[in-house]
């Protein structure tokens, strides 16, 4: 659909969406780029009540969605692996520089810099408007490679989360096993039934149209990732004031009885990877920054504000389950707290934290596959802009309240389906992804959350070759870029590890 905008008649296309295009017919209806008004309301017409979508709070629950992970259970290990001093300031250097980044990369949602500037709609479209390359100045191959990263990262982390929620799930009965036959029973599960089971509940949620409508799930989501690390967390500290830590050490794990040298190595290498990892959200920040409503402001400094409530609480809550994490098993903490059996008791209580982790991680899914679904069906609609089954929406009216209305599109029941069910099968038949999400993890990370950002900032404001300002901007990106290969060198070696380990067992009892 095409609608004339503006004194000098600019031709904007409006993303596809459920908002009938018969219901637009003013621009009032419209925002500055001819979409349906970013207004924090669904689509005026249809029937339903305000919802709190596009609002700074809904931006950072999105964030902390895709950035707390079941990861935060494994953090105990990474400052077991870098000992107290290294370890806790790891956790804040890299929570500040997220911080940084993150709000460099905010201001890239505008090319021009104003608020009435173009939006760039997807990180690819920020990297293309805003980074000259070659003659002609359009940032293509910029764009692509930034692409490459952002979707190896997306479709990775959603095969990961596939098996993590799995093997939380497997946790909840082989804690109810142990409950009922003793710490010391034989309590093997298999992970892949509940695998299955949980792509079959994704391709339901696979329906829902775009991230914006995720708002009532990333609210459950970051409830839940609170709720299980608190859990965590009140564990650990729990059994330190019992009396029952462990004993830790300023440099963390020894060589010695056990360890090498070169495995003390990997390990450090490995620990700085996944705290990286962990504050990991920039693949979808522009996607969720598209979503906040129209205010008479730049949205950018909607953005920076939901930055920072994000990385804080994250922080915070990261430097509880790390601390009384490590204090509580020592230097041999467990890769996760509540899947690892760092705890058996109360069984209940890490019943309801696996519980937690796995609607956490159904929310995350969803924040993380969002921008993938958008780019195919982007792509798609450009190709046969007339097609029924491409466009046409069949609304499904529900009895009840007008707010469980909602509607199907051919295009996204078949694409999104078939997209989850090869999301599963790869998470079923390859049961050490997660080290290979690892080693993607440490290979994108600094190209998506420092050298894109940091590289447009550059271009952005004009800044010279030799001034101190670009000088520190080249050693922070320098820095991070020693630490990813760093990272990803721990991490091809665990996975080698792994490889060892899962190979016989890729056919479970």
């Amino acid at each position: 659909m095409k609608i004339e905008v503006g004194e000098e008649g600019t031709q904007n296309e409006i993303r596809e969406s459920s908002l009938d295009p018969a219901k637009v017919a003013d621009v009032g209806d419209l925002d500055d780029d001819g979409r349906p008004k970013r207004t924090g309301m669904f689509p005026p017409g249809v029937g339903y009540e305000e919802k709190l979508s596009g609002t700074l709070w809904t931006a950072s629950a999105h964030i902390i969605t895709a950035v707390i992970g079941s990861g935060v259970l494994s953090l105990a290990w990474c400052i077991a692996q870098l000992g107290w001093i290294v370890g806790i300031s790891t956790l804040l250097i890299f929570s500040c520089i997220t911080l940084y980044t993150s709000n460099l990369l905010a201001e890239c949602y505008r090319s021009g810099g104003t608020a009435t500037a173009k939006r760039n709609y997807t990180y690819m479209d920020a990297v293309k408007a805003n980074l000259l390359w070659g003659k002609n100045q359009s940032g293509g191959r910029m764009n692509i490679a930034c692409g490459l990263a952002q979707q190896a990262n997306l479709n990775g982390l959603v095969v990961g989360y596939t098996i993590t929620a799995a093997i939380s799930m497997v946790a909840i009965r082989r804690s109810n096993c142990f409950h009922e036959r003793g710490h010391e029973a034989l309590c093997q599960f298999s992970s892949k039934p509940y695998m299955i089971g949980i792509g079959a509940l994704q391709i339901i949620l696979s329906q829902i149209r775009n991230i914006e409508d995720l708002w009532w799930l990333s609210l459950v989501a970051t409830i839940t990732s609170f709720g299980y690390s608190s859990i965590g967390a009140g564990l650990a500290l729990a059994t330190i004031v019992s009396g029952h830590g462990k004993r830790t050490t300023p440099t963390g794990i020894e060589v010695g009885a056990g360890i090498t040298a070169a495995q003390k190595m990997w390990r450090m290498f490995t620990a700085f990877g996944d705290i990286a990892i962990a504050y990991t959200y920039s693949p979808v920040l522009i996607e969720v920054q598209d979503t906040i409503k129209s205010t008479e402001g730049e949205n950018s400094k909607v953005m920076k504000k939901a930055n920072i409530i994000s990385v804080s609480a994250t922080t915070v809550f990261y430097l509880m389950c790390a601390c009384f994490g490590y204090a509580a098993f020592g230097n041999y903490a467990h890769g996760n707290m509540l899947t690892g059996f760092g705890f058996y008791e109360p069984f209940w209580l890490i019943d309801i934290a696996n519980i937690f982790i796995v609607l956490h991680l159904l929310g995350a899914y969803q924040v993380m596959a969002q921008p993938v679904f958008g780019t195919v069906e982007s792509c798609i609609k450009r190709r046969w802009p007339n097609s029924k089954f491409v466009n046409k929406e069949y609304p499904v009216k529900l009895l009840g309240p007008k707010s469980l209305n909602f509607s199907i599109n051919l295009l996204r029941l078949s694409w999104r389906s078939m997209y989850v069910v090869v999301a599963t099968s790869v998470a079923v038949g390859f049961p050490y992804f997660n080290e290979v999400l690892a080693l993607l993890g440490a290979v994108s990370y600094w190209p998506l959350t420092v050298y894109f950002p940091v590289a447009m900032f550059i271009a952005r404001k004009k800044i010279d070759r030799g001034t101190l300002k670009w000088f520190a901007l080249q050693l922070l990106t320098m820095v991070t870029l020693l630490l990813a290969i760093a990272a990803a060198c721990g991490s091809i070696e665990g996975f080698g590890e792994a490889l060892h380990i899962f190979k016989p067992s890729l056919i479970e009892k």
